[in-house]
């Protein structure tokens, strides 16, 4: 008998016979449609999962990465959705230590978009490729019937050049290495949320939405060992934190003490009943490398003005492996795990 060629051999069961909104949250749901779908059928190696798949070719090394942006409202605080189109890909290869070459786009259109308001996206992101030095060099277009596209949606692809002896991936960090994040924490999340919801807070609430590929070529070109780099987006800080020290195989403490969150932000989440460590940034960068050089690595970053809020916020210890901590200013210890659910929608 001819084996099925769409039988899943599952590492865990689903929960769910449908997809939520929480599989695409960041969280254990998206975890488990990850793990439970796609790697078994496509033969990925989890252990190898990264912002940008390293490919080597021509006697060059090349990430590659792609990314669908979804994000309602289209335009929000400091920020569109053709924007963080160009700058989530851009991000994802500075992530595996690349230099950003080329994008291509895809657009899928609702029957009804005004054409004012495509033309100010695509503006919007050729702005945003022009700043990051890279150019959309392809792309499709397919067209939907009305009511069966929410507007608009992008994906993006994005092409890097990997310098050589540069190796960023979540399987170098170690024993020792400290946490650094280049900025506030929760600011993308917020901000849409506060469109989204008609939330008028007493201090405005912008996201970070922007280019992180000068802070990670900084911290690389200075001879820094890097270990791993990763942009806290669906999930934010607390995701990362776990899916590097699963990857790793490795425990990480985090200090709370130490988070860099806005008084706007704290303020808005506690408001919300949100936890900033899990609200999206689209305009950061969490770098793991020894702690030695972790006091040089913050001057680096604070030398930007996307940096000035660098801290150190971790670091990797003993412990089971996969396992993170938040260490409180009163010396206790409560366990930063994935998500079950979704906070916020639709954010990327």
């Amino acid at each position: 008998m001819s084996q099925d060629p769409f039988a899943l051999s599952c590492p865990r069961p689903l929960r769910h016979a449908t997809v939520q909104m929480a599989h695409g949250g960041g969280g254990r749901l998206m975890k488990e449609l990850i793990e439970g779908v796609f790697l078994p059928i496509l033969g990925t190696d989890p252990q190898g999962l990264h912002d940008s798949a390293v490919l080597e070719a021509g006697g060059v090394r090349l990430a590659f990465t792609t990314d669908g942006f979804v994000v309602h409202p289209r335009r929000f605080p400091g920020g569109d959705l053709g924007e963080l189109a160009v700058y989530g890909t851009v991000n994802d290869l500075a992530m595996a230590g690349a230099r950003p070459l080329a994008l291509s786009a895809a657009f899928i259109l609702e029957e009804g978009l005004p054409f004012e308001e495509l033309a100010g996206l695509v503006a919007s992101m050729k702005a945003a490729a022009d700043r990051c030095g890279v150019r959309i060099v392809t792309g499709d277009t397919k067209v939907v019937d009305r009511g069966k596209g929410d507007g608009i949606f992008i994906t993006t692809t994005g092409v890097g050049l990997v310098p050589g002896g540069v190796e960023v991936h979540p399987r170098r960090v170690r024993l020792g290495d400290a946490v650094l994040v280049s900025g506030d924490l929760g600011r993308h999340g917020i901000a849409v949320m506060s469109v989204r919801e008609g939330l008028a807070f007493e201090s405005p609430i912008t996201s970070d939405c922007g280019p992180v590929h000068h802070l990670a070529a900084a911290l690389l070109e200075a001879g820094l060992d890097v270990h791993c780099l990763r942009d806290p987006t669906r999930g934010g800080l607390a995701s990362v934190l776990n899916e590097i020290a699963t990857a790793a195989g490795v425990a990480i403490e985090a200090r709370d003490d130490a988070m860099p969150v806005d008084e706007a932000v704290a303020a808005a989440c506690e408001i919300l009943g949100l936890d900033p460590l899990y609200v999206a940034c689209e305009g950061r960068l969490v770098a793991f490398l020894p702690e030695a050089q972790a006091e040089r690595a913050l001057a680096l970053l604070r030398a930007f003005p996307e940096g000035t809020g660098a801290a150190i916020v971790g670091r990797v210890i003993e412990g089971p492996a996969g396992r993170v901590t938040l260490r409180t200013s009163l010396g206790t210890a409560r366990l930063l795990d994935l998500l079950s659910g979704e906070q916020l929608p639709r954010i990327c």
